[in-house]
This record gives C-alpha cells, structure tokens and sequence, in this order.
C-alpha cells in the first residue's frame, strides 16, 4: 500500500535549483514534498562546481611553487600525492554538504523522500511508497553528462565529471575528449598536479563560444602548462583497458592512460514518466514558456531540465521567479536568463555578461567595443600577472551590451558588468565611482573611461577648454 500525501508543492530534485525553492516555501508555510534519488545537493555540491573548484585550488598550490622564481622566491617541484588531493576535494564537499543536507531541510518542514520519483498523472508523482497530490509540482532534475556515440567507447573505460573525483590514482595521461570549460579546467588541473593532458575538440576552437581574442590568451596558458591541444579534429573512435586508452581523431592518433568525455550535458527527463502528466519535452529539455510552466499548467521545470543556460547560478534564479509566481501569484512576464553570466574557472579565468563583441556587432549597427589590458594595471603588475584584457560592448548611447574579461579573479570582476547590464545602466556608471587603488577591479573603470577618451580630448573639447581659459 502506498501512502498518500497532499502538498502545496512537491519538488523533484535536490539540486541548488530545488533546494532553494524548497526553502523558500517551506519557510513560507507551504506544505512541501521533496524527491531526490541520488545524493542531495545534485551535481554542483558532488561532482560539479565544488569538486571542480577545489580540484583547480590544489593544482594552483602546485603552480606556484613552481613559479615562485620572479618575486625572489626559490621554487621548488611539489611533491604530489594525488590521494591525498582527493582527500582535500571529498572534505570541501564533505565542509558544505550540511547545508543542502536532509536533516537541514527538514528542520524547515520539509518532507523529504530519498527516492525515484514518476508522474503518475496530471497533478500526482509517485515514489518511495509514497503517492504525492500537489498543487504545484516542480522538476528540478537538472542534467548529467553526455556519452556521444564514439566507436569503441562503451567497450572502454572511461570518466565524465561524475566520476573522475572518485578516481584516486593519478591519471599518467589524461586525455580528454571536449574543450569547454570543464574540459579545459579538468585537463590543467591535471597537467599542474603533474599528469600528461591532452584536449581534442571537435570544432575549430576551444571554448568556442567566448571571444576568440580572450581565448588566446588561455590557449597560451594551458600551452605553457604543457597542455596538448588537438582542434577541429573530431574523435572518431576510441579502444583499450584498464592498462590504457587510444583515441583516434582525424589524422591523430592519441594513446594515454585515462580518458575524460566532456562533450556537454543532456538534461534529466528520462524515468519521470512526463506523459503521464502532459508534460512536452525533447532532447534540449522540458518545454517551458518564459515563466517556467511546461505545458501542464500544474507543472514547472526549472534549472538544467529547463533547456536554457547550465548554470548554478540560472537554477537559483529560477528558483527566485518560482517563489514569486507561485507563492506570492505575481505576474511575471519576462525571463531575464539572458543576462547570466558565465565564468570559466581555467587560470586566467574567462568571464563573459551579455552579449560578446561578435554577437554585439551583428545585433547593433551602432555598436562600440572599448579595451583595456591587465598589463596596464599597476596591481597586476605587482603580482607579476599580467595577462588578459577586459571588453566593453556598448551602444552609441553609451548603453552597456555586455562584457568580457581574461584574467585573474575575472570571475569576481565581472559581476558589476552583471549588475549593470540587470539594470539598464550606461557606461557611464562605471566613470562616476571611485576605484580602489591598486586593485584589479580598476580595469572597469579604465575601460569605461576610454569610452569617453575620443571625445574627452578632440579638437572641439580643446577649443572649448582653450575658449574657457579666457575666464581666469
């Protein structure tokens, strides 16, 4: 017998997407049932963002004392003991975990079901004994790497992102098969910890959607790193064992000891028995219109399910919009999941809001790209860490369309560039605040300056200074 449960609102999914809005209701007073078959958190917490993250920390340790020669520093070739690194990335998860933990959520009242969860019709879901008969129902099941179709590769061992942090024995060649960001970071995070890598990518580029000037300049470090890149060559089979790996791109022929497939994600519909509920979907993910409502009045989707931006950060904002149309009914009319920005975590970062100079310059007649260089920073120049340049996209008007930056730490620096474009500011915004000095953050405000550079110091303005002098 199954026992039988009336809800407000039952989630799908203990990603950051679902766990925000379980929050949020059940602090609210709403009565709320959350599923989650695997480990609560989802993919960030276990084997995305965090595990990334503290991955790269590690291999960035192991840099610089290798590097440590130009601040009069003797460096010195780290000692690695790669299970010990492992170690380092499973506490990270282990130190945040209670956060997103079931005990944590059901002290905000809400009942969790670590279960499997199907529709079984229009407004119910079923799992762990449990029949559900909500509201509103939410999937929140985000996404999980994609296995292409590669020859020989179900006969082969290989690791995606949902595997390789449990893999304790450091990989002598890593070859990976994908050059976007996580495949980028992955591979230097291994070559500074000491492994061979090697990046094959199908398309011209590296991460191919970012503008192909800043990605120079990551392409020059991970070259230097010693990381191997294979571009516009497309893997056409693969074949080994435990004892090693080849991989067979184009003219190449690659043989390492670990492979990585990092060609994307695909989202998480399969087993939820959409049918049942009228929920459409295909293989971008589930069918939303801009307020997230599939196409069952009763049912929303949200996060990487969702078919639009795979981000962490895009599943929280859609927990924000939900909060609003179905706890408090406002009306919501526009989704603003355009102006996410992206960051990959390689090192220089690379971090992109709105729209690139390309994209800029096909939508904008009237489009204007304005530049500054890190190296014409005084605090990186203090740091001996120059590299990268930050971009401005603007209108005539001095409308913002977007921005781009390569550098250290570009992932904080781009975030006034976010709030910026959130709110409809002008460029001149960045030209009436005060910049620390000497921080990096002062790129904006020179890159906003030269803006007005042209015009600050043409023929007319030094007439008219020359016309004012008459005043003295």
């Amino acid at each position: 017998m199954t026992k039988k449960i009336k809800a407000d609102l039952c989630i799908i999914g203990a990603g950051s997407g679902g766990l925000s809005l379980a929050a949020g209701a059940a602090q609210l007073g709403r009565k709320v049932v959350l599923f989650e078959k695997g480990e609560m958190g989802g993919d960030c917490l276990n084997t995305g963002c965090v595990p990334s993250k503290a991955l790269i920390a590690a291999a960035s340790r192991a840099h610089a004392m290798r590097n440590s020669a130009r601040f009069g520093v003797q460096p010195v070739e780290p000692e690695i003991d790669f299970a010990a690194v492992m170690d380092h990335v499973h506490g990270v998860i282990a130190a945040i975990a209670p956060v997103d933990s079931q005990e944590r959520f059901e002290g905000f009242g809400v009942n969790v079901i670590r279960d499997h969860a199907a529709f079984t019709g229009e407004r119910t879901v079923e799992g762990g004994g449990v029949t559900v008969n909500a509201k509103h129902i939410v999937v929140a099941t985000g996404s999980r790497a994609f296995v292409p179709p590669i020859e020989g590769l179900k006969g082969t061992p290989y690791l995606t992102n949902e595997t390789i942090f449990e893999n304790r024995k450091q990989p002598k060649h890593l070859i990976v098969i994908g050059g976007g960001p996580i495949g980028v970071e992955l591979a230097q995070a291994h070559a500074r910890l000491g492994s061979e890598a090697t990046i094959i990518e199908g398309a011209p580029s590296i991460l191919g959607k970012d503008d192909p000037e800043l990605v120079e300049v990551v392409r020059a470090q991970l070259k230097e790193d010693g990381v191997r890149l294979i571009e516009g060559a497309m893997v056409e089979n693969v074949s080994g064992d435990e004892d090693g790996v080849t991989v067979r791109a184009g003219q190449q022929t690659v043989s390492g000891t670990h492979l990585l497939v990092a060609v994307g994600r695909t989202p998480t519909v399969d087993g939820l028995n959409l049918e049942a509920a009228g929920v459409e979907y295909d293989q971008k993910g589930i069918k939303v219109d801009n307020g997230l409502r599939t196409t069952n009045k009763r049912v929303y989707a949200m996060g990487d399910v969702a078919g639009g931006r795979q981000f962490t950060h895009v599943a929280g904002y859609h927990a924000s919009v939900l909060v609003s149309k179905i706890l408090f009914k406002l009306p919501f009319t526009k989704n603003n999941e355009h102006l996410a920005p992206w960051v990959t975590y390689s090192d220089p970062e690379l971090a992109q809001a709105g729209l690139t100079e390309r994209e800029a310059k096909e939508r904008h007649d009237d489009a204007k790209t304005v530049y500054w260089r890190a190296d014409e920073n005084d605090r990186a120049q203090t740091e001996r860490d120059t590299r990268g340049l930050i971009k401005v996209m603007t209108k005539k008007n001095g409308e913002i369309l977007g921005a781009s930056i390569v550098g250290k730490d570009a992932g904080d620096l781009i975030q006034p560039w976010a709030y910026a474009l959130a709110n409809r500011q002008k460029i001149k915004s960045f030209t009436n605040y005060i910049a620390p000095y000497p921080t990096r953050g002062e790129i904006s405000k020179r890159a906003a300056g030269q803006w007005y550079t042209p015009a600050l110091f043409s023929g007319r303005t030094r007439k008219l200074v020359s016309l004012l002098s008459i005043f003295d």
